[in-house]
């Protein structure tokens, strides 16, 4: 009985949080992005190729990534980074909590809500290239596009969780978007240059061991996940058989992914202090 009264408390905030942005149109917004951009990649990808379409699923779903990598962490971060300290500052949150509702059931009930809005966003706005791939590819490209519209969802799933833990630890709205710019550019631009440029430095004296930790960071762990087989990594960077075998395993890799997702809130819940 207490148990379902606090999932009814958790589903009656996130019903609230998908509403707000349904009826300020950020669903429609965001799916609209990546309706327009996701089609033009599809089907302008091969253009200098002297080719207009898909020429086959792999390419389409390596091109679509460079969409996913920048734009999903970045809408994510933007979307999450006021959850808490954007109630705290309009002195709603106190108000909130003088309710029947513990800080992890509006914590949780604010992430829900927000991973409904984007995951409606995101599959919404892939699935008019899901139409287009299944016409030329019919059902054996719909499967391989499937797994990477559900790593896409996952993708923006782990920085909703850091966006909402930055929410719980800034002071102040102005501090938190700052936070969530950086961290953006951290994760998605500097990383893995900087483990390239230790594995230069040191001449591979650390080898595969440092592509380990990759595993740390989730739009690495996607990228590797929809554009790089072990081997493919292998060529790429010219490390013959150096690189640990997780980054071949899809198990491995969704499930660092899933505790991108999980540790934030975790720890945001831990932090959360009205």
């Amino acid at each position: 009985m207490n148990v379902s009264l606090q999932w009814r408390q958790v589903q009656a905030v996130a019903a609230k949080e998908f509403r707000d942005r349904l009826r300020n149109r950020w669903v429609l917004a965001v799916a609209v992005v990546f309706t327009v951009f996701s089609l033009l990649i599809t089907y302008f990808g091969s253009a200098a190729q002297g080719q207009i379409g898909p020429r086959s699923i792999e390419l389409t779903i390596a091109s679509l990534v460079s969409l996913v990598i920048y734009l999903i962490p970045l809408i994510a971060l933007l979307l999450g980074f006021d959850a808490i300290v954007g109630e705290r500052e309009r002195g709603s949150l106190d108000l909130l909590l003088a309710l029947p509702i513990t800080r992890l059931e509006l914590l949780l009930g604010k992430y829900l809500g927000l991973a409904g809005a984007l995951t409606l966003s995101t599959v919404s706005g892939f699935a008019l290239v899901a139409l287009l791939l299944y016409q030329r590819f019919s059902w054996a490209g719909l499967y391989h596009y499937a797994g990477f519209v559900l790593s896409s969802v996952l993708l923006g799933l782990a920085f909703l969780s850091l966006a909402v833990l930055l929410s719980v630890l800034a002071r102040d709205r102005t501090r938190a978007s700052g936070l969530a710019i950086a961290l953006w550019f951290a994760l998605v631009l500097v990383f893995v240059l900087l483990l390239l440029g230790l594995l230069v430095a040191t001449g591979g004296q650390f080898g595969g061991q440092v592509f380990a930790y990759l595993l740390l960071n989730p739009a690495d762990i996607f990228r590797i996940l929809n554009v790089f087989s072990l081997d493919d990594v292998q060529r790429l960077y010219g490390l013959a058989s150096i690189l640990p075998p997780a980054l071949s395993q899809v198990g491995w890799l969704t499930s660092a992914m899933l505790a991108w997702i999980i540790a934030p809130l975790a720890l945001a819940s831990w932090r959360f202090r009205p």
